[in-house]
């Protein structure tokens, strides 16, 4: 799978059988009534007639099925939409927009002194004398550019790094999985989506809280971090992650969250790090650093997506602001920030094709595109 060419690492991809799983409701409990929830307010800048206009066919079959929807401008709701079946209360799969919440606790601790950007990140399995994945950094992993031999995607699927690690050989101990892989490329010089990295990442924070090996233990450590600097400050009521056997957090795919506290996670990004009532919770200049571009990848920064050209672009660089920027997940998970509109857009659903991502991508262009920039 791949995001618009042949040549481009699809995000967090993990094949038609996990899209399979996903449309069977994997992960994701679903209201019992079987009416659509809609609710379209608009206000001074976009009427509700017009918002309805743009938001109709982005629940078309011709983009997949689109679960939920949230439009927030100026830190209200003024568009909401649910498929029949689901509803605000509803938690939904992050696939890889959970990335961007990793990268936000990674900060946390950066802020706290507990990790460093530019030091090599210590992972026992890199620590030989002479092992060139011991100059492996903090900001390499972030920026996808560890030089790690992680095939996120491959045919058969099966057979994909990203598949392994989270459902078949790997998925006991996915941090020792990832942790293992022999270098590809020099680190730093150049840019291969991974979710393994993601998984080192966790796998780290686990460690930095707990000397103790007991998945017990690394579980209750990381999710009182959680919960104590990330969930209840930022009033992510519904967030709920999970973890291997191991005791890591899967944060580069397994994150459950309804679409208002997605939305919400989005609206911490726009504020710089400030929460719903305005104080600070992750540092401005952490925010800052998410949204620089990578030296090798324009599009991405620090496991977020950013709306600048290149041939692997997860948005829509010329259609919409280039100061957008954006949480993207496998078939069409979009987290779309829009700093200048003053925007922040949550689409949650299942678009397994090429033709219905397309569809999707210029459907909600045009749904950013009734603000203002």
């Amino acid at each position: 799978m791949r995001l618009e060419r042949e040549s481009v690492k699809r995000l967090g991809a993990i094949g038609g059988m996990l899209a399979a799983l996903a449309v069977a409701g994997l992960w994701t409990v679903r209201a019992a009534g079987p009416e659509p929830v809609v609710h379209i307010a608009g206000d001074s800048d976009v009427d509700a007639a017009a918002l309805g206009a743009a938001i109709d066919p982005l629940f078309d079959d011709s983009v997949g099925e689109t679960r939920a929807l949230v439009v927030m401008h100026d830190g209200e709701i003024v568009a909401e939409r649910y498929a029949p079946g689901y509803e605000p209360q509803t938690r939904l799969p992050s696939w890889s927009t959970a990335k961007s919440v990793t990268a936000v606790l990674i900060g946390l601790m950066v802020s706290d002194g507990r990790l460093a950007l530019d030091s090599p990140v210590p992972v026992a399995a890199w620590g030989q004398p002479g092992d060139p994945r011991g100059r492996i950094t903090l900001r390499q992993l972030l920026a996808m550019t560890s030089g790690l031999d992680h095939v996120e995607d491959a045919e058969p699927v099966a057979q994909a790094d990203t598949v392994r690690m989270l459902f078949t050989d790997g998925a006991q101990d996915m941090g020792a999985f990832a942790g293992a892989k022999p270098l590809a490329h020099a680190p730093g010089s150049v840019f291969s989506y991974s979710t393994g990295s993601t998984i080192i990442l966790t796998d780290l924070m686990a460690r930095m809280l707990t000397n103790s090996a007991d998945p017990d233990a690394r579980r209750r450590a990381m999710q009182m971090f959680i919960d104590g600097r990330l969930k209840i400050p930022a009033r992510l009521d519904s967030l709920t992650v999970e973890y291997d056997a191991a005791g890591t957090m899967i944060g580069g795919s397994f994150m459950h969250m309804t679409a208002r506290d997605y939305a919400r996670f989005g609206e911490l990004l726009r504020n710089h790090g400030r929460g719903v009532v305005g104080h600070q919770i992750v540092p401005e200049k952490w925010i800052d650093f998410m949204r620089a571009p990578s030296p090798r990848n324009a599009a991405y920064g620090a496991h977020l997506w950013l709306n600048r050209d290149s041939e692997e672009s997860a948005l829509m660089p010329g259609r919409a602001p280039r100061s957008l920027f954006g949480c993207v997940g496998h078939d069409g998970q979009y987290i779309l920030v829009s700093p200048s509109q003053r925007l922040t857009v949550v689409r949650l659903g299942m678009s397994p094709g090429k033709e219905q991502r397309d569809a999707l991508k210029a459907g909600l262009a045009k749904l950013v595109g009734l603000y203002s920039r």
